[in-house]
């Protein structure tokens, strides 16, 4: 699919995967909206690369905020690629505590929230705009591409809640695709492993000793604009639909 004269959106545009998408994406043509929370970060990104990239301030789990955003795209250009990128720090949380108290109901609910009904909020409204696209080569019209994780296959220690919300997302991968067949939109998603993000607040050096060593190779943290590069990758290439990407390195988790 081509990406130059069209705009994408990008949850989580301010952080670090969508950061490096928001780059990506604007170097290969595209306008590009940075849908997130964080203003200030938000907003000097768009101020940083200028003309066809706009900030616009989303809540993923409120169905008016989304239809702003997805508006805010479709004015630009028309939405040919929504990437759905956001985070909400940690999530994490036995099912029984040491203490023999059950995980928080909220916890749970909060992450489900965010993580997966965000994830699909974006999805069908996205992809419903990109359905009154004209249609390019091979009847396509867009792309939705969501953010698993590598925690959706081996869900650790305290991930319960995190885990089932990406496999959430994997399962919901291939239907969604089959849903928006007539359509002619795309559905895929990527299962990053262990990534080096703001997120860790933590010096790069710091984090790669402590969990980039956990990776058979490279022997490093993933870097955003690997991520980012995939990204591009599945939007250009029309046959890549309905599957879950792993980007890893290999790694798979272990209990802890």
């Amino acid at each position: 699919m081509q990406l130059e004269n069209s705009s994408a959106i990008v949850s989580g545009g301010a952080g670090g995967l969508g950061e490096a998408t928001v780059r990506r994406l604007n170097s290969a043509g595209m306008s590009v909206i940075v849908a997130d929370l964080d203003a200030e970060r938000g907003g000097a990104l768009a101020d940083e690369l200028g003309a066809g990239v706009r900030y616009v301030k989303t809540d993923l789990t409120d169905e008016k905020s989304v239809q702003v955003a997805v508006a805010a795209a479709q004015d630009l250009n028309p939405l040919r690629v929504s990437v759905a990128a956001h985070g909400a720090g940690s999530a994490t949380g036995r099912v029984v505590g040491r203490d023999g108290s059950p995980m928080p109901l909220a916890l749970w609910s909060q992450t489900i929230e965010v993580y997966l009904t965000g994830t699909f909020n974006l999805l069908r409204l996205a992809a419903a705009a990109m359905a009154g696209n004209e249609e390019l080569d091979d009847g396509a019209r867009g792309v939705v591409i969501n953010t698993a994780s590598i925690a959706a296959y081996e869900g650790q220690v305290g991930q319960a809640a995190y885990a089932a919300a990406k496999a959430g997302v994997v399962g919901l991968t291939l239907a969604a695709a089959r849903d928006l067949t007539p359509v002619g939109v795309r559905v895929m998603s990527i299962a990053p492993g262990t990534f080096f993000t703001p997120a860790f607040r933590l010096p790069e050096d710091e984090a790669q000793a402590r969990w980039g060593t956990g990776v058979p190779f490279p022997k490093r943290m993933g870097r955003p604009a690997e991520y980012a590069a995939l990204v591009e990758q599945i939007a250009v290439n029309d046959y890549l639909n309905g599957e879950t990407i792993r980007i890893d390195g290999a790694q798979r988790f272990g209990p802890k």
